[in-house]
């Protein structure tokens, strides 16, 4: 079998290119007319047109390969690309860690049709985007970078930005607590490169696994196999051409290589996800050994400060959320990681009260969620009837059954995360409101209800004349 081989009914088609199709169908791509330029320019409209439909560049300056941008930046695209709604994206999401299933390796694959293992220029060959003008230079910013932990061979899939830095130079920024940090800090130990692969346009069953950290994601999983129980089915890998390692069979782009534990070069500055640009500091190289790509390739691009970055984790976090909370509290019905938050720092837990015994309950899902997420700040408790994707109805509880007297609960001290300015390198007090109304008290806080109308729309049309008529024959009020 080749790797277009035919999807089980029973898997989902997470390849990057059938993602694509689908919103194409779907009409969740606009294309850009004319000529783009990679520098400012393309990241500019992609902010600018952020948190709406994907966007493809198929004409760049200086480049034979397309772009294409927010690709997974809005709840609408994510479900056109999966094709499937939010809630079974999140089910998927939660059966990935209980029922991964080990990548398949094949001979031959798209991601290989063009090898390049010397005298490229990765800079000609790849039209990363120079994002904002106050960055360092131009980023790779949807890489997914693949390592095989040379001790455990446990093989982890991770998020992490590339400056260009020469034709076969990229930095690359690790943060704390990552497990890729872990891998290359036991590499520096030894004193040997360790080997990564970054895939750029790779299956969107691995960009939600790479999304995927912390306690969420433990060390000892295997992401490959994490990816692959996602899917549903096993993801195609291929031997890489220069080092040995398994790239996935499908990606647009591979670039293969070592990292240095003897050299760093000033990765930075680049703006974040939180909004703010992330200083310039010394990282480690990447030394790129050969470049993969398929015949035709086409380029992923993130903005680091856009609504995909964040998008990409949100049904990640929510899939984890809800794991933990009702595994302990059955009242938990839903939970909603809020846009303002970042789909990060914020949440909103919806609850079902069916008898007295279950008061309480819902300050325990406040702290229940602290535990299960760090970088939750604030968390929300509403009830069953307020609809907590809305955020006029989410404010509403607030305004009607929230008593701030008693219905705050502070947790001074507690760790979050240490981009957001207002806390003390990651320490900040967290809030959780509780909006909720007590068992016996839910027929005093029912909401009146009106009969329902089915598509009251359809008895209505846009019609001025009929306002004249009724205003005066003479239609002076208009």
């Amino acid at each position: 079998m080749n790797v277009d081989e035919r999807i089980s009914n029973s898997a989902l088609d997470t390849r990057f290119r059938s993602a694509l199709a689908r919103m194409a169908r779907d009409g969740r791509v606009l294309t850009c007319q004319g000529k783009s330029d990679p520098h400012l320019e393309i990241a500019s409209i992609m902010k600018a047109m952020d948190g709406d439909k994907a966007l493809l560049f198929p004409t760049v300056s200086g480049y034979d390969s397309p772009v294409v941008g927010n690709l997974l930046c809005s709840r609408e695209n994510c479900e056109s690309a999966f094709g499937v709604d939010f809630r079974e994206i999140r089910n998927f999401v939660d059966r990935a860690m209980g029922e991964p299933i080990p990548p398949r390796v094949v001979e031959k694959a798209p991601v290989q049709d063009v090898v390049l293992t010397s005298g490229f220029d990765v800079r000609k060959l790849v039209p990363a985007l120079f994002h904002a003008p106050g960055d360092s230079g131009r980023f790779i910013t949807a890489g997914v970078v693949i390592v095989c932990d040379p001790e455990t061979g446990i093989y982890n899939a991770s998020y992490h930005r590339l400056q260009l830095h020469g034709p076969d130079r990229v930095g690359i920024k690790l943060d704390y607590g990552r497990h890729l940090r872990a891998a290359f800090e036991r590499a520096k130990q030894r004193g040997t490169p360790l080997t990564v692969a970054v895939c750029i346009g790779t299956d969107l069953a691995l960009h939600f696994t790479a999304a995927t950290m912390g306690s969420q994601m433990p060390e000892h999983a295997n992401e490959l196999a994490v990816a692959g129980g996602l899917a549903g089915r096993a993801l195609p890998v291929v031997k890489a051409m220069s080092q040995d390692i398994l790239v996935p069979a499908d990606a647009e782009f591979v670039l293969e290589g070592q990292m240095l534990v003897d050299e760093e070069e000033v990765e930075g500055p680049f703006g974040e996800f939180i909004g703010f640009a992330a200083p310039g500091a010394l990282a480690p190289v990447l030394k790129i050994t050969a470049i993969t790509h398929r015949e035709k390739p086409i380029y992923h691009a993130i903005n680091g400060y856009g609504r995909e970055t964040i998008v990409l984790r949100k049904y990640v976090l929510e899939a984890s959320l809800l794991k933990v909370l009702r595994a302990s509290l059955p009242i938990v019905t839903d939970a909603e990681m809020t846009a303002g938050g970042l789909h990060r720092f914020h949440a909103i837990i919806q609850v079902e009260k069916k008898s007295p015994q279950h008061d309480g309950l819902q300050r325990n899902a406040i702290l229940a969620a602290f535990g299960a997420l760090k970088d939750l700040d604030l968390v929300i408790v509403v009830d069953e009837d307020i609809d907590i994707r809305d955020p006029n109805d989410v404010e509403y509880a607030l305004a009607t059954r929230m008593e701030a007297s008693r219905d705050l609960v502070l947790i001074p001290g507690a760790r979050g995360h240490e981009y957001v300015r207002a806390g003390n390198n990651g320490i900040r007090t967290k809030l959780g409101i509780d909006a909720s109304v007590p068992f016996d008290e839910k027929e005093r806080f029912r909401r009146v209800a009106f009969s329902k109308i089915d598509r009251p729309e359809r008895l209505f049309a846009d019609d001025a004349q009929a306002m004249r008529s009724l205003l005066g024959a003479d239609g002076s009020e208009f």
